[in-house]
């Protein structure tokens, strides 16, 4: 049931023809580590068989270094090293599946919902004629009354198999065409043969015809198909909606005081444009003349606008309210926090998490099994005496009850509805395997500057330096984006700063720059200073403190609910941070935080997270800045604020786009509860093949119970995987209710 999309390969050829190389390599980004990746879509995708052919033969590929699959948006990534592009589209094509690039932002009908609804209504007018005529058979209809039933079933059927079969008779062909087998492979097989039995035993005038076997199980297939289609659209829809609020150009001011609309793709940092107020932003940027109110909710959560003027930085997607803006772009597009976020989202239904293995491995070689299984089971009755009518009849009903769509469905379904709960409440997620370790992470290590606080900290013995050291500290903190230096930034300095040599950020410690054979520092006492052992932030010349600076931050909120659940539900719970003693003696104290360390290294945190997890804990760490990279990356599971560096974010499994820091617990609710519903599903469906499977194989089953029941069973792993959706809304209600009320009282 989680098989292809239906006339994928046709909507496939008519999207596009196979896209040369030099398209492909086009549209690749530059990951910055030497690698490059494209994103390539595959309509013709199928199950978890299919998704494991195309992983296997592209992972083949010399220089490929990562090949992933999305069954919902139905789309590979590739990765590989070097700037020559290995063969990929013909490695698609030559497996059966032609891909082509497209577009984020196409819009309009569904063309495959459409199907799947026609379909849909097709078996069901089917099944339900057909179910009333064998129930005149079943009360007594003989002779030539139950022959005719039986003619006019089959013929209410031929149309059925050919409008609703025909989407798994297209994708079964497809993929015994290129030497592979699918999940539609039997399915197509069952229905055909039991078709074509019941055809033999009307044309015999037998007693019994299961036409309504065939009808009936294409109709149940076709509920969960559509189920399934329809939660995977919910996924798109939210990659979709990401993709609208992106703008499809912008107005770009040249030099010479001439002005073109260029498309989006065509913007390049450095590039000033002119953004009218009603607006998206188009690229993240720079304002460099005018002021105005942004509306920041899709970045931040918050509904109140935000107003900005010349040298604030902005993000792609925030929608300009008031007067225009001319901006200079900082990023390319396609590496926009925007862009970032789709792929986010988009990579969060991808992932490998164990059960998700476990049940692909098991879905990948599950065709030779079902076919095997039935073909061993009508030799056995043969050689146990049966006529081959009745092998051949109980050979169909083993072909139908033993395929394993409800466990093909068990893990990706929850995947997805648990990615759809998080995105509503702003957390995106780069995998599924992440939602499983953060299930299982029992300790938690929180960054303080910019992650338990805001990280907006503010200068405040400003009146305390001289203005030519406030001015040489400013120039010097102007190269950086940790939250200090933007605080000594901000304040300016009232005299020229001397031309620095060079600029250099060392994470962890801070500035150093070289002016007239003069070395400055700004950052670490410890660093800063020869031979120091005080703490907190200064500025030295030549390894001689100047000047010394102190600030204060403002805790985010839900900080202190946040911290207090996860006391209750994990141990323990530790700040660890680069700021001084004092600092964060003062956070730890408000927040209820008993364990933590301050003035450590980016090392040194990396050490304490090794350090928990040889003693078995699985670390959940929270942090946002350049000097927290190293340890998200060391951590069990870790998250980030979407304010956050970009190398921390890119560290990060999780990032969030809201300003409280429930989104920790949010997220580890929906994960804590997506395991348990994987865990129920795969129980329910390794439950029904212990106990179908072996019946069919008795003979206590027909072909049209082992069609309800194999229909029924991936139904109900779907609507289980459907309670995520109700039960997250309610406890995130419950949530906001805990998290507001203090913070007003």
């Amino acid at each position: 049931m989680s098989c292809c999309a239906p006339g994928s390969e046709d909507l496939a050829r008519a999207l596009a023809a196979l896209p040369s190389g030099e398209e492909v390599a086009f549209a690749a980004r530059d990951m910055g580590d030497g690698t490059r990746q494209v994103e390539l879509s595959v309509p013709g995708v199928h199950c978890a068989a299919c998704i494991h052919a195309i992983e296997t033969a592209l992972g083949k590929l010399e220089t490929v270094e990562r090949a992933r699959v999305n069954l919902s948006t139905k789309r590979v990534s590739v990765r590989w090293r070097g700037d020559d592009l290995p063969p990929v589209v013909s490695t698609l094509d030559g497996l059966g599946y032609p891909p082509h690039l497209f577009d984020d932002a196409q819009d309009g009908k569904d063309p495959v919902l459409s199907e799947l609804l026609r379909a849909l209504a097709v078996s069901g007018f089917a099944a339900g004629n057909i179910m009333l005529l064998s129930v005149s058979v079943w009360s007594g209809a003989e002779g030539a009354t139950r022959d005719l039933f039986h003619w006019v079933s089959a013929l209410i059927a031929l149309p059925a198999l050919a409008v609703a079969g025909g989407i798994y008779y297209r994708s079964a062909w497809s993929a015994l065409r290129h030497g592979r087998m699918n999940m539609d492979v039997p399915i197509a097989i069952g229905i055909t043969m039991a078709y074509a039995l019941s055809i033999y035993d009307t044309w015999h005038s037998g007693t019994h015809a299961y036409f309504d076997a065939s009808v009936t199980l294409l109709f149940f297939l076709l509920i969960g198909r559509t189920l399934d289609h329809v939660m995977r659209n919910k996924a798109r829809a939210a990659v979709a909606g990401l993709a609208r609020l992106s703008p499809r150009g912008a107005l770009v001011l040249f030099g010479d005081g001439t002005r073109d609309y260029r498309p989006i793709a065509e913007i390049e940092p450095g590039m000033r444009l002119l953004v009218a107020a009603g607006e998206r932003i188009p690229v993240d940027a720079k304002v460099v003349q005018g002021a105005s109110d942004l509306d920041c909710s899709l970045v931040n959560g918050e509904s109140a606008p935000l107003a900005v003027a010349a040298g604030a930085e902005i993000q792609a997607g925030t929608l300009n309210l008031t007067g225009p803006l001319t901006l200079e772009a900082t990023r390319p597009a396609s590496t926009s926090f925007l862009a970032e976020m789709m792929r986010l989202m988009e990579a969060a239904e991808g992932g490998r998490a164990r059960y998700r293995r476990i049940a692909d491995r098991v879905s990948a070689m599950y065709a030779p099994v079902v076919h095997l299984t039935a073909l061993v089971t009508f030799i056995g009755w043969m050689l146990a005496g049966a006529d081959w009518h009745q092998a051949v009849t109980i050979a169909i009903a083993v072909l139908i009850i033993t395929c394993p769509c409800a466990l093909g469905l068990a893990v990706p379904i929850v995947q997805v509805v648990a990615a759809r709960r998080l995105f509503e409440n702003g957390i995106m997620v780069k995998d599924g395997a992440a939602m499983e370790r953060l299930a299982q992470a029992d300790a938690a290590v929180f960054d303080k500057t910019g992650t338990l606080t805001l990280g907006h900290p503010r200068l405040t013995n400003v009146h305390e330096i001289t203005p030519r050291l406030l001015g040489i500290a400013s120039a010097l903190a102007a190269h950086s984006r940790h939250p200090l230096s933007q605080a000594i930034a901000e304040q300016g300095g009232g005299t020229p700063a001397p031309h620095f040599d060079k600029v250099e950020e060392l994470p962890g410690f801070g500035m150093e720059a070289t002016a007239d054979n003069t070395v400055w520092r700004l950052g670490r006492a410890i660093w800063a200073e020869n031979d120091s052992h005080e703490s907190g932030t200064v500025l030295s010349r030549n390894g001689e403190i100047v000047a010394r600076f102190t600030f204060e931050d403002e805790t985010r909120a839900g900080a202190r609910a946040t911290i207090a659940a996860l006391r209750a539900s994990l141990s323990p719970v530790e700040m660890l941070s680069g700021d001084t003693e004092a600092a964060c003696r003062r956070v730890a104290g408000e927040l209820g935080i008993d364990a933590w360390w301050s003035a450590l290294l980016p090392a040194q945190k990396v050490e304490r997270i090794e350090e928990l997890a040889q003693e078995g804990r699985k670390v959940l760490m929270v942090g946002d800045g350049l000097n927290d990279a190293p340890a998200l990356g060391a951590a069990h599971v870790s998250m980030a604020p979407a304010t956050a560096a970009d190398i921390g974010r890119n560290a990060a499994d999780f990032v969030f786009l809201r300003e409280s820091l429930t989104a920790v617990t949010t997220a580890r609710d929906v994960a804590l509860r997506a395991g348990q519903l994987i865990r129920q599903n795969i129980g329910i469906a390794i439950v029904y093949n212990i106990i179908a499977v072996p019946i069919a194989i008795l003979g206590y089953v027909t072909p049209l119970i082992a069609a309800i029941a194999m229909s029924g069973s991936s139904i109900l792993v779907i609507t289980n995987a459907l309670r995520l959706m109700r039960a997250g809304r309610t406890e995130d209600e419950g949530k906001t209710r805990q998290v507001t009320e203090p913070a007003t009282a």
